[in-house]
């Protein structure tokens, strides 16, 4: 494949260049790709610009699309949906619309003063790889993962399942933006890129901030030719139009040449965005020719990497907690033998073992009144009160640096034993030092070979093989230490400060207090209402005490009744505490008067703006008990089965995005349940087991569900449904309901 000769007319008002893309205006680049069509609208919805292709999707050229209005161009029906859109606030759920008896896909957003609107003839995936089903389970099999490392390997797979593409990479930043494939899934006959690094520059910053505010990007084609906005410059402000948010804008002709070298056809990322910053990218790669997945496909895996976002933002604070309980562990431990020991202290912490395991240390010096003791590989006496001060800072109790030559240059001999250093103390002549050596690192950088002159500053490489025109360089770093990781610096500081720790002991309380605020709320047998039935289960993992699991029955004013099945992602302390809150946030919405699809709302909120627990699913029923309306909302829960005397079957209840995810708004659905119909809510654990098929599964349900022995209770039915479906794997809740026969 050849670089597209086009694409050197991005932006299309100015000239490219292909030899620096720091300063590229990638946001403003005046022209879209070829498989869509914009039209950028002023305030009373009359198009000002519009991308030169109108005529292929619209009918309409752009000469003649230009002061038309939006009804004009794209019909009342069409027209209506986008005016919705600007009224909602510019939602970003995918919207489909039949124009001119095809489906079009639609994106409307604001870019300062204008409304785009972007129309993109829809395709179709076979099988429906993109569907919600497909993009559920992928979530929740994310969620079973118990390491980044097994959570970034599967989200590759279950991405490249989504969307089709020959090669799905997980590539995470590092402190100073380089990057990393930490994850890989790929056709056969390709070479892998596993383990490779890319420098910062490859992503520079302007790029890094696009894919933080339009966290998905897609070229269809890189042989495209750019298609430019008529006119290039916005009438009112005489500049481009801000593209940031267009799913449709043109690319950088740099990142295309880029792609090129590599002898890639096609490509799609994704934004993997921890706490507001960009922790990574779902890189997507395609060799045999133009590839553009369904919008459908594109939606769900972005939602499948925003969960899995938040996961790894868990997946990282667990292991940092776990860390950090390591490392307690250790100075509990210290601090006990110290003070047990008939030695002075300062004899007994230095002679302990435990003190350089403490930050994986080979050496340390302590400095107490200018009395200088020394364990294990320390530089000479004569330069540790020189290097004491070198990283003293006198803000901070805790410094440190993994580069001593950085701070001194005629250290660098030092390098074998003291390359890094850590030090805590708050005088000049009290201080403790521990020693790290420099370790000599291999890095492997993949990329454009022109990235080997900014990897050469540094030491020296050896070029490896080429991949096609792309070519790999291997470089190996001197001087510098291992960082002090944050728990280490936090050890330190905790020794310097404490004598002793009740952490663990802590750790027990919090349990046992967890295990017993989940036994009083999620009770094992349903309360009583006068005019129905109701049956309750609730079965915990075999292998787990604590779960997210819960259910709820209560009344409300006007002879209502409420009915609630949630769950929350996890186990352990986070999932029951968790549980617990939202259990409590949900009865307060509801009682406040709030209806059962603005309570889940509210509940999204709550979770991803104040309370950070993840993700959850939440089926919430509210039963008129003098007519028999359900009014029914759900948050990703598995749809709800109405249950007759010989017959059963899943309720279409249609669903709002997971709760914890910030998006997305809930429909609500209602139906009339008559007095010989039960009315069965549950969690996935019933149905849904690892390595099994969810569908048959789903099936099972339903066969067992409408095979009612005569004279079977509610009681029976409950139990017999739970013991042919319930296993190990998950928790598992059934809540049953039925309404009384009149008397």
């Amino acid at each position: 494949m050849t670089t597209p000769a086009a694409a050197a007319h991005t932006p299309a008002y100015d000239v490219a260049t292909l030899t620096t893309c720091d300063a590229e205006p990638i946001h403003v680049p005046g022209a879209i790709q070829p498989h869509g069509v914009l039209l950028a609208l002023d305030a009373s919805h009359v198009a000002v610009m519009v991308s030169a292709n109108t005529a292929e999707l619209l009918g309409v050229p752009a000469e003649a699309a230009v002061g038309r209005s939006l009804v004009e161009l794209v019909g009342v029906d069409l027209a209506a949906h986008v005016e919705l859109r600007v009224a909602d606030g510019y939602p970003t759920e995918p919207l489909v619309v039949v124009h001119d008896g095809r489906e079009v896909d639609v994106r409307v957003h604001a870019s300062g003063e204008r409304t785009v609107v972007e129309l993109e003839p829809l395709v179709r995936d076979e099988g429906g790889a993109g569907s919600y089903r497909s993009a559920r389970s992928a979530m929740t099999r994310l969620a079973q993962t118990s390491s980044l490392e097994q959570l970034t390997d599967l989200l590759a797979r279950e991405v490249r399942n989504l969307s089709g593409f020959d090669r799905v990479m997980v590539y995470r930043f590092d402190e100073e933006w380089n990057g990393e494939v930490i994850a890989e899934t790929r056709r056969e006959d390709l070479n892998p890129f596993l383990g490779l690094h890319y420098p910062a520059t490859d992503i520079p910053a302007q790029a890094r901030r696009l894919y933080t505010l339009n966290p998905i990007r897609l070229i269809a084609d890189i042989g495209y030719v750019p298609v430019p906005l008529h006119p290039v410059f916005d009438p009112a402000t005489d500049r481009p139009l801000d593209l940031s948010f267009a799913s449709l804008r043109s690319v950088s002709p740099i990142h295309v040449e880029y792609l090129t070298h590599m002898g890639v056809t096609a490509s799609m990322s994704i934004s993997i965005v921890v706490d507001d910053e960009l922790w990574g990218l779902i890189a997507c790669h395609h060799y045999s020719g133009a590839h553009r997945p369904s919008q459908d496909a594109r939606a769900a895996a972005e939602f499948v990497t925003e969960v899995a976002s938040h996961l790894v933002a868990h997946r990282e604070r667990a292991d940092a907690r776990e860390a950090a309980v390591a490392t307690q562990t250790l100075v509990a431990g210290l601090t006990s033998r110290m003070s047990a020991s008939e030695q002075p202290p300062l004899d007994a912490m230095i002679s302990d073992p435990s003190l350089l395991a403490l930050v994986d240390a080979t050496g340390l010096a302590l400095n107490f009144d200018g009395t200088i003791r020394t364990v294990g590989a320390v530089p000479p006496t004569e330069l540790l009160e020189r290097i004491a001060d070198l990283t003293d800072d006198p803000d901070h109790y805790v410094s440190s640096t993994h580069h001593l030559a950085g701070l001194d240059p005629e250290l660098a001999d030092l390098a074998a034993t003291c390359s890094g250093v850590l030090r805590i103390g708050s005088q000049p002549d009290r201080w403790l030092m521990w020693f790290r050596p420099e370790q000599p690192q291999v890095v492997d950088w993949g990329g454009d070979p022109s990235n080997k002159r900014l990897a050469e500053q540094e030491g020296a490489h050896v070029r490896l093989s080429p991949r096609r025109s792309f070519e790999k360089w291997r470089e190996v770093t001197h001087g510098r230490s291992e960082p002090f990781r944050p728990w280490h610096l936090d050890a330190a500081d905790e020794l310097g400060r404490h004598t002793n720790s009740l952490l663990l002991l802590r750790s027990r309380e919090q349990i046992t207090m967890a295990e017993s605020m989940q036994r009083s709320v999620v009770l094992d047998r349903a309360p009583t209402f006068e005019g129905v039935e109701l049956v309750a289960r609730y079965r915990p993992a075999s292998s787990y005490q604590l779960g997210g699991d819960w259910w709820d029955a209560f009344e409300l004013p006007g002879r209502r009744l409420v009915l609630v099945v949630g769950d929350v992602a996890g186990h352990g302390v986070a999932a029951a505490t968790a549980m617990t809150q939202l259990r409590t946030a949900l009865r307060a919405y509801l009682y406040e008067g709030h209806s059962p699809a603005q309570c889940l709302d509210r509940l999204d909120r709550l979770m991803d703006g104040l309370l950070g627990l993840g993700i959850a699913t939440a089926l919430v029923a509210v039963l008129d008990l003098g007519s028999g309306e359900v009014e029914i909302a759900s948050a990703g829960h598995p749809a709800p089965l109405l249950v007759g005397t010989d017959s059963a079957r899943e309720l279409d209840v249609e669903r709002r995005p997971l709760l914890g995810v910030g998006s997305g708004t809930a429909p609500t659905t209602r139906v009339v349940l008559e007095a010989d119909v039960m009315l069965a809510m549950f969690t996935d654990g019933l149905v849904e087991r690892r390595g099994a098929d969810l569908g048959e599964r789903t099936e099972r349900l339903l066969e067992l569900a409408a095979r009612r022995p005569p004279g079977e209770g509610m009681d029976g039915w409950a139990d017999r449904v739970l013991g042919a479906l319930d296993g190990t794997d998950d928790d598992t809740t059934l809540l049953v309901l039925r309404r009384s026969p009149p008397t």
